[in-house]
């Protein structure tokens, strides 16, 4: 079965965007839509589908808040998804720092983030990234400073390193 991974992960950009800016983390198991409606037909009406499922589309389901007192790698080592979950995305916002190849060297002590808002190039960035079981990805992101829904970068490699931590929630005995 092939699934719409890229409008899963757009589908996600879009309603992170509605939100606004300065949101948690949000992990979202991604489960087929058909099947969904099939063992649960009254989320028919709430999904919007008055007709048949489409095959290949992905029902964001919102997972609990993920814990912000450990590392994100540590966090996503620790998941493991039932066989229903096709796959999964996450939505994060994070900082980074453009046009330099220089390596930065921040503060030991004191406030990190004030630090990087403030070096030349720091740009707000929010990053959507879905995988499959089958190893398929796709990702969004969004610069706080071309926030808009036609300035959104999106592709199958975009964000690699997160893809492939995410890819690695499906592995057995991860």
């Amino acid at each position: 079965m092939s699934f719409n991974l890229r409008e899963a992960v757009l589908g996600l950009e879009r309603h992170a965007a509605k939100q606004g800016w300065d949101q948690p983390v949000r992990m979202y198991a991604l489960v087929p839509t058909a099947e969904l409606v099939q063992r649960e037909p009254h989320l028919a009406e709430l999904l919007g589908i008055s007709e048949e499922a489409d095959p290949s589309g992905l029902t964001p389901v919102e997972q609990e808040p993920l814990p912000s007192d450990m590392p994100l790698e540590e966090v996503l080592g620790r998941i493991m998804w039932p066989e229903t979950v096709a796959g999964c995305a996450l939505v994060m916002e994070r900082l980074v720092v453009r046009g330099s190849d220089e390596t930065l060297d921040p503060p030991r002590d004191g406030d990190t983030a004030a630090w990087a808002q403030a070096q030349p190039g720091a740009e707000e960035v929010r990053m959507v990234a879905g995988v499959l079981r089958d190893g398929s990805r796709y990702s969004a992101l969004r610069m706080r400073s071309y926030d808009s829904d036609d300035q959104v970068l999106n592709g199958e490699d975009l964000i690699p390193g997160l893809t492939s931590a995410l890819t690695l929630t499906f592995e057995e005995g991860h």
